[in-house]
């Protein structure tokens, strides 16, 4: 059966890339100092990737009058994102389409990573469902249509030139500590953070992996690997209520608000 993101999109192992899409993202310039400036993400982790779900989740499965009010949301939060070129910063705004499609890029391709490692390769026609169901993330806010790569094979040019003009800097890095490293943690994040950092270490390009300092050997990676065929086995069994909670519980808050 075909399935496009209305049927992936709710998976709730798809969170577990969560860490790798953020430091793709904060690894281009124009998006990791607009976030080291103006988002406090690293401080409320949970409030801000509930936002980002909300965000998702509405305009993937929500009525028109949810998705109109996440995107008025998103817009006064990106509002004050911005700063001129200047002999310290690149220069940013969150409303700069590159920045955008950049964004929606790494959120596709962790999707299909990390969907991919549980329920195996996507046939041709599912996957191009997919991908043309992920340009509306980008193109509900400011993303023009024609900016998203014209199909797969044309995105994974556009990737691969990405990726190798990514690098961490010192002021990425330092978002990419707080995140992975709070200084004051709280009781959940003793507990979660050392398998977050893990996940998102064994999903991360090894350029990347290397440049924010995360520590990975050949028994990382064997552990790495052990625990994806382990959720592989286990997550897909679990009940749908289970696997789609995380978009059940966001639009019900949207829904209430």
């Amino acid at each position: 059966m075909v399935r496009g993101l209305a049927d992936m999109g709710a998976e709730a192992v798809l969170l577990a890339g969560a860490g790798r899409a953020i430091l793709l993202q904060i690894a281009n310039p124009a998006v990791g100092h607009g976030v080291a400036e103006h988002s406090n993400f690293a401080d409320r982790p949970l409030e801000r990737l509930r936002s980002t779900l909300t965000y998702v989740y509405a305009v993937v499965y929500g009525t028109e009058d949810q998705a109109a009010a996440v995107r008025r949301s998103v817009n006064r939060a990106h509002a004050p994102v911005r700063r001129k070129p200047d002999a310290g910063s690149p220069g940013y705004s969150a409303f700069d389409a590159e920045s955008q499609l950049w964004v929606v890029a790494t959120l596709y391709d962790t999707a299909v990573t990390v969907y991919e490692r549980i329920y195996g390769p996507l046939d041709d026609e599912t996957a191009d469902l997919m991908y043309r169901d992920y340009a509306r993330i980008g193109t509900a806010l400011q993303l023009p249509a024609d900016l998203w790569p014209a199909d797969r094979a044309a995105f994974s040019r556009y990737w691969e030139s990405c990726l190798k003009r990514l690098a961490a800097d010192d002021v990425t890095s330092s978002v990419a500590r707080k995140l992975l490293y709070p200084r004051e943690p709280r009781p959940w994040q003793r507990v979660v953070m050392p398998l977050a950092r893990f996940i998102t270490a064994g999903l991360l390009p090894d350029q990347l992996r290397q440049g924010f300092g995360l520590p990975w050997t050949a028994r990382h990676g064997r552990w790495f690997d052990r625990t994806v065929r382990w959720s592989a086995a286990v997550y897909p069994r679990l009940p749908r209520r289970v696997r789609h909670w995380p978009k059940n519980y966001c639009l019900g808050r949207l829904g209430a608000a």
